[in-house]
């Protein structure tokens, strides 16, 4: 029970900040341009300086070599996830027009703009190197096969392009923390004025998020959101199916505690943000994304104390 009320108010916590961003935006305080603005502080700003001082500030040398060697896991469930995902697409006879952004939206989850701020919440700052992990594989696969799923359904010709794909893959916040990793194996101290400042921008990443979310809400319109098959299985893959199989995955292995309940916590995210971003660019059916952003989002809130009753289940 006090997992359950602690885990509650560290929801509240994300909530209140989702609330302040829409109802600012209802009150018309952002225009169109404001989400691509703190999309941007966000991800090339504050979230690199949040990884190179959390890294910097907490781990040696040893713990993050041992650490790093655990994205076999989030790897291994993500394969298994997207087998899962093309079964249930054909088996339950998915909408063609949306068949691979289905998938794409059910393995894969948003491990940054909700997962990052929900386990600092829940579980402090100690937890964020393990979010960093699960992140570096998550948006590994989005970027390639997600992102190819999601052209297949497009009007346009389906192409991989490896310098844009890698692009997106060595984003800021993971050059942020291949940068942290790189200073701490090689035992580099940054000036004290300079971590300082890391850190301050590096603060800006929880709340800019959750308003991001709020405005984002805002913006959908909760009139439009429905409970179709293919929205009910999406979420379904997102918050059932995901946490059970990254349980069943980490249960026995020796990695630390909360590595484990931090993977279940991240698998079972909304779907990721950028999914309407990518639809709408190959002419995908980028209306039934921004629909399943909102409603996997505001479902997180309620999800997540039942995850951690699931997460107890570790001890």
């Amino acid at each position: 029970m006090a997992r359950f009320v602690s885990s509650f108010s560290g929801v509240l916590i994300i909530l209140i900040m989702v609330l302040v961003g829409y109802v600012l935006t209802k009150k018309g305080w952002f225009d169109e341009k404001a989400p691509n603005l703190i999309a941007k502080l966000v991800t090339q700003v504050a979230l690199p300086c949040y990884m190179i001082s959390t890294i910097v500030g907490r781990f040696t040398a040893k713990e993050l070599l041992e650490m790093l060697s655990q994205l076999r896991f989030p790897a291994l469930s993500m394969v298994i996830l997207l087998a899962i995902a093309v079964a249930v697409a054909h088996l339950f006879l998915i909408d063609k027009k949306h068949q691979g952004l289905f998938v794409s939206m059910f393995f894969n989850s948003n491990t940054i703009f909700v997962g990052l701020p929900i386990n600092q919440a829940l579980f402090g700052d100690k937890s964020i190197p393990y979010v960093l992990v699960y992140y570096m594989c998550n948006t590994t696969f989005f970027w390639t096969i997600g992102t190819y799923l999601i052209q297949r359904d497009g009007r346009k010709e389906v192409t991989l392009d490896l310098r844009g794909t890698l692009k997106k893959i060595f984003s800021p916040p993971l050059m942020g923390f291949i940068i942290g990793v790189i200073l701490v194996l090689l035992n580099i101290k940054l000036p004290a004025f300079l971590l300082s400042d890391f850190q301050y921008l590096g603060n800006l990443t929880i709340p800019l998020s959750m308003i991001f979310i709020g405005i984002s809400v805002a913006n959908v319109g909760l009139s439009r959101l429905r409970f179709t098959k293919d929205n009910v299985l999406v979420l379904v893959g997102r918050f059932v199916i995901a946490p059970l199989l990254m349980l069943i995955i980490v249960k026995h292995t020796q990695m630390p505690q909360l590595m484990k309940q931090v993977f279940i916590l991240q698998s079972a995210m909304p779907v990721m943000t950028n999914a309407p971003v990518v639809a709408k660019l190959y002419g995908a059916d980028a209306d039934y994304a921004a629909i399943m952003v909102t409603e996997s989002t505001l479902l997180t809130l309620l999800v997540v104390p039942i995850l951690m009753s699931l997460v107890s289940l570790l001890g």
